[in-house]
């Protein structure tokens, strides 16, 4: 049994990895569109298991918001008496590394469903996998609206995407400030790149005429460049995309430059996954997309309870990954440890987590509006509607 599920592991890989499988002594190529596989009914066992892909092994926020919905939901007595557990599987590695422990999730741990804090390049591998095996993946971070466009049934998201954060930046920007001269300052990662092109297209589509772009290169920045154009253009407003790397280099030195421009930014910019605070000083007087946990009654306590356990604030990451944890959970709970009936009970969910209320469209995006929030003495403060 152990050597032939070894055999379907890397028959499984090479279809996804090189578009092959293997027939006797040959190996045969074809597309990963004509291959399906027949899933058994899962084996749980004694324990309800539920996977989660993280990008390395130091990437802890996301695994610690998950363990601490694991450990609330066995307080209350798991599933019928059975606990849940966590298995964590970390992508790090060389290209396809996403696929190789989304297939290991599915196959050797024998998950009921799999969660996601990865970017988008490895959240769209750990999707082929669930699309051919026919398994729930819920993504807790990627953004990127292609991964809902693959249209997968069962896949799903509990963080805004891009288009919808870049509804919410436009509305604020262009429609209640009245601010016409904005640029955006993206990074050449590949989900900055995708947030800014989703943001440029969303603006044309509400008549707005979309912002200059600037590139910032982490190996070559060229911050005076950027700098010297802004001025020289009267520019109101910045807008950035990119991760907190790029955020903690880029915002002080705005900030020392005493530029007067109103700083504006994604989600991703504090969406760090390391198992540190969030940096209020570098993100002070910044407008940025809200995950809303700092504000709702569930999220306080979370902050409260996680702070104690983890000994540091959480930030984005953890409150996706615990409200994408405890969605599963109320759907495991709801429909039973059955796949195929959990892949019909999601769709169905309406769960009111730390961030929100949590339901998904057709496409299995979060249906909900997008919060801003802005830094104020090293807090952060909910804007509301006409503020």
């Amino acid at each position: 049994m152990i050597q032939f599920r070894s055999f379907y592991l890397v028959s499984l890989l090479m279809v996804f990895v090189t578009g092959s499988t293997i027939i006797g002594n040959q190996i045969i190529y074809h597309s990963v569109s004509q291959c399906t596989l027949a899933i058994d009914k899962t084996n749980q066992g004694e324990t309800i298991k539920i996977g989660l892909l993280i990008p390395d092994k130091e990437s802890l926020a996301a695994k610690h918001g998950a363990e601490l919905a694991i450990r609330t939901a066995n307080r209350k007595g798991g599933y019928s008496g059975l606990p849940f557990q966590l298995i964590v599987r970390s992508t790090e590695g060389p290209w396809g590394a996403g696929s190789k422990e989304s297939v290991s999730l599915v196959f050797e741990d024998e998950v009921l469903a799999i969660m996601g804090s990865l970017d988008g390049r490895n959240a769209h591998l750990a999707e082929q996998v669930a699309a051919k095996t026919r398994i729930v993946f819920l993504s807790c971070r990627a953004t990127d609206m292609t991964l809902s466009q693959a249209f997968v049934p069962w896949y799903y998201r509990c963080v805004p995407n891009d288009k919808q954060q870049a509804i919410s930046l436009i509305q604020e920007i262009y429609i209640k400030r009245r601010i016409k001269n904005v640029v955006i300052i993206g990074t050449d990662n590949n989900d900055s790149r995708n947030a800014v092109n989703t943001f440029i297209k969303t603006a044309r589509l509400m008549n707005v005429t979309p912002p200059e772009q600037f590139l910032y290169k982490v190996s070559d920045p060229n911050l005076q460049e950027i700098f010297t154009e802004i001025e020289k253009n009267n520019i109101e407003a910045i807008l950035l995309f990119g991760n907190p790397a790029f955020a903690s280099d880029i915002i002080p030195v705005l900030q020392q430059q005493k530029m007067e421009q109103t700083i504006f930014g994604s989600l991703s910019i504090m969406d760090d996954q390391k198992s540190s605070s969030p940096d209020w000083s570098i993100l002070e007087d910044i407008i940025m997309i809200s995950s809303d946990h700092w504000f709702t009654e569930k999220g306080i306590a979370f902050q409260k309870e996680f702070q104690k356990l983890y000994g540091y604030q959480p930030g984005p990451a953890a409150a996706y990954a615990f409200d994408g944890t405890n969605v599963i959970i109320e759907v495991i709970k709801n429909a039973g440890p059955d796949r195929d009936k959990i892949i019909d009970a999601f769709s169905k969910i309406d769960y009111k987590g730390i961030t929100g209320e949590i339901q998904f469209d057709e496409n299995g995006n979060r249906i909900s509006e997008v919060g801003l929030m802005i830094i104020d003495n090293g807090k952060p403060l909910l804007i509301k509607e006409g503020q």
